[in-house]
C-alpha cells in the first residue's frame, strides 16, 4: 500500500535528513518508525502525509506516486502530530463540530456523531472548554475525537508519546487499537516499549537511514 524507493531528503547541501530510505507496508499493517531525535522519523510520516518533498526517489501510495494522489478523494488520511492544529480559542464541541460542517453532514446528525465521539474518548466534561486551556494529552484525546468521525485509511501519528506519562500512553495506544483497527496505522516513536505495546512492524532509523536494529548501531 505503501513504499519507499531510495528516497533521499535532504534540508541543506551538506545534511540529508533521509538517506536511500526504501520499505513497504503492507495494507492494514501497523508499522513504528522508531529512532532518537532527529533520526529522521519525522520525516518520513510527512513525506507520507504530503507535507514535504523529497529530493530523488520514489513514493507510492496503492501504486499512486505521492505528489498525484489526492487525499480528499484516492485515501482518507489520518494525522496526529505532535502539535495538534485546532481552532484554538474555540471549544472541543466547536473543533469537533467543524469537521462535520465541512463535510456537509445533515444536521441532524451532526449532534448524535459529536455526542458519540465525545463519550468513546471520554471528553464529555470537557465539551466546551477552549482547546488552549487543555493538556496535552487531552488534546491528543480530541485529535483521535476528530478523526474517528470519518473514515480513516492511514493513520499517521507522529511523535506523540514522548511527552505523556506511561498511562496517559497506555491509554493513547487503546484508543488507537479500539477505534482504528481497520486503519494502516504507522507511528513514530523513540520508545521501542511504545512499538511493543502497538505490536507493531518496528522499522529503524538512525542519522537518516534505516538500521538493522538501534544497539547494534550505538
Amino acid at each position: 500500500m505503501i513504499s519507499f524507493n531510495n528516497v533521499f531528503l535532504k534540508y541543506t547541501k551538506e545534511y540529508f535528513a533521509l538517506s536511500d530510505v526504501s520499505f513497504t507496508i503492507k495494507e492494514g499493517e501497523r508499522v513504528a518508525f522508531v529512532g532518537p531525535k532527529d533520526s529522521g522519523k519525522t520525516c518520513v510520516i510527512r513525506l507520507i502525509a504530503g507535507l514535504e518533498k523529497a529530493d530523488s526517489g520514489e513514493i507510492y501510495i496503492s501504486d499512486t506516486p505521492v505528489d498525484k494522489v489526492d487525499y480528499s478523494t484516492d485515501v482518507s488520511m489520518g494525522y496526529v502530530p505532535h502539535k495538534s492544529i485546532f481552532f484554538v480559542k474555540k471549544s472541543v464541541y466547536d473543533n469537533l463540530k467543524y469537521v462535520l460542517d465541512i463535510r456537509h453532514i445533515k444536521h441532524e446528525a451532526v449532534e448524535e456523531k459529536i455526542n458519540k465521539a465525545l463519550s468513546d474518548f471520554n471528553i464529555e466534561n470537557i465539551a466546551q472548554e477552549k482547546i488552549y486551556k487543555l493538556t496535552p494529552f487531552q488534546k491528543y484525546l480530541v485529535s483521535f475525537a476528530r478523526l474517528s468521525l470519518r473514515k480513516i485509511d492511514i493513520l499517521l501519528v507522529d511523535n506523540i508519546f514522548e511527552d505523556l506519562s506511561t498511562a496517559e500512553c497506555r491509554e493513547i495506544i487503546k484508543i488507537i487499537k479500539k477505534y482504528f483497527s481497520s486503519s494502516t496505522i504507522l507511528i513514530s516513536t523513540s520508545s521501542l516499549e511504545v512499538a511493543e505495546k502497538m505490536e507493531c512492524r518496528n522499522i529503524y532509523l538512525k542519522y537518516g537511514a534505516i538500521v538493522d536494529s538501534l544497539e547494534e548501531e550505538e
